[in-house]
């Protein structure tokens, strides 16, 4: 073996060694909070400044997709591995954080198109603090992910978006026929820093550990003009910890619900309050994206939104008007790119809820391909696949859990004929024949052993709903839920 060989082996070994170490910190967090729910953690600084933090931290900042993008300062995690080396990197940072004399620099801003023309603000931090987001995550996503209620999905971990529509379809099937459709204005851009903190505190008692996360907070905005803008709301831009700091903020609006949740009482009790008139609900929340499932009237669903304004208030929150509504089933509405919908099954007169793609979802798959297949695009078809194979397995995978038959096979057909069309352009002097024997094996595009991905053929099944026990990845005590 080899010089470089063996240092590889064993930079993996020491690699292993910190993510066990890690994961038996998190395990042992996770059961102190789960012992004691009003314990608050006063020693976690010296955790996140552990080496086997720091290291396992930088390895999920250096594997993620974004470490090729640099931050303010021009450094990408490539750059830092190669020419100042990743020892030096975690030492000095380690150092810094120790010594006090660690400052987050301001987010590079980067706009990004939206649906319908505008722009979707991005902000990208530096390698250097996204190593120490990943290292606080490391440490405070265990303790506060006891506290979190299970009728929240989104940015957690072992949950997933088909968890939020799979209880929809539950709940939607058991009487809760109304829907409160809600949005939040500009939900990570303007979260209360002053409420965020506050929540921080109910879990942490390290004083360390608070300024690095209220340093986080106020970092500030370097605008693609040059414009260093502060922050006076919001979670960090683009960082890895907002998504978790966003999660504790809006548990506000699931602990309420789940309060009211537990006081209607047993399922017997929760009909008692039906037949008397009165009206039961239900919130699904995936990140800043929730709906308020209620078994009642159209009046009891609208009466739901003042109380959720009320909640989202302190929170420096606030609903859409023009996106927040109430639907019926029967009229369905979109949800994290699936439309729901009760309707009449083909053949019987039953009643049955159905969830199939969007057609915004569809339009927007169909406007990547048609990116991908533009005629200067690509060198050669198997460069074509290779960019297009991952759209299409992707999209596929997280729409294959409903009644997605129809909409694959009209989306297979569809990049089908961009690719052959764009093979026709490309070779605009071959004739059909040429191009079929060369690249249409079976007519599937195939070139230098890559066949395009057939969508038609992917098989559809039933997601199962997983409300009374999804288990965290520190423990195998299941989470309860009694619905």
């Amino acid at each position: 073996m080899n010089t470089g060989a063996l240092q590889q082996r064993l930079d993996q070994e020491v690699l292993e060694q910190a993510q066990m170490q890690v994961r038996g910190i998190q395990a042992k967090l996770h059961r102190w909070a789960i012992d004691d729910h009003d314990r608050r953690f006063d020693d976690l600084f010296n955790l996140i400044t552990d080496p086997a933090t720091l290291l396992v931290a930088w390895e999920r900042v250096r594997t993620n997709r974004g470490a090729r993008t640099a931050g303010v300062d021009g450094a990408t995690a490539r750059y830092i591995r190669s020419v100042r080396g990743e020892d030096a990197f975690l030492a000095v940072l380690r150092a810094d954080l120790r010594d006090g004399s660690f400052a987050p620099l301001p987010v590079r801003e980067r706009m990004i198109p939206k649906a319908g023309g505008k722009l979707r603000r991005l902000g990208i931090p530096t390698v250097r603090d996204r190593v120490v987001q990943a290292a606080l995550k490391l440490v405070l996503e265990p303790i506060f992910e006891v506290d979190f209620k299970p009728c929240s999905y989104g940015f957690r971990p072992r949950r997933r978006a088909q968890d939020a529509i799979a209880e929809i379809h539950y709940f939607g099937s058991r009487s809760y026929e109304w829907v409160l459709e809600a949005d939040i204005e500009a939900c990570f851009d303007m979260i209360d820093h002053t409420a965020l903190l506050e929540r921080v505190r109910r879990r942490v008692g390290d004083k360390r550990v608070l300024r690095l996360v209220k340093a986080f907070l106020k970092a500030g905005l370097l605008s693609t003009d040059g414009t260093e803008l502060g922050t006076v709301t919001g979670t960090p831009q683009g960082g890895i910890l907002s998504p978790l700091l966003a999660n504790i903020a809006l548990s506000a609006l699931d602990e309420h619900f789940d309060e009211r949740w537990q006081q209607m009482g047993s399922s017997t009790r929760r009909q008692g309050i039906r037949k008397r008139g009165g009206a039961t609900y239900r919130l699904v929340r995936y990140a800043d994206d929730f709906v308020v499932m209620v078994s009642g009237t159209r009046e009891h669903a609208e009466a739901l939104r003042p109380e959720v304004a009320e909640v989202l208030a302190p929170l420096g929150l606030r609903l859409s008007e023009a996106k927040t509504h109430v639907r019926h089933l029967d009229e369905g509405f979109d949800f994290l790119g699936w439309r729901i919908q009760r309707h009449r099954k083909r053949g019987t007169a039953k009643q049955h809820i159905y969830t199939y793609p969007s057609k915004k979802a569809l339009l927007s798959v169909m406007a990547k391909v048609r990116l991908l297949t533009r005629r200067s695009a690509h060198r050669n078809l198997s460069d074509l696949l290779h960019r297009l194979n991952p759209v299409l397995r992707g999209w596929s995978t997280y729409f294959k859990h409903g009644v997605s038959k129809r909409t694959f096979d009209y989306l297979g057909h569809f990049a089908w004929q961009r690719v052959v069309g764009w093979l026709r352009k490309r070779h605009p002097r071959a004739s059909w024949g040429s191009l079929r024997r060369r690249f249409l094996p079976g007519w599937q595009p195939t070139h230098e052993g890559i066949g395009m991905f057939d969508v038609s053929a992917v098989t559809v099944s039933r997601y199962r709903y997983r409300g009374t026990k999804i288990s965290t990845p520190w423990t195998a005590r299941a989470i309860i839920v009694g619905h």
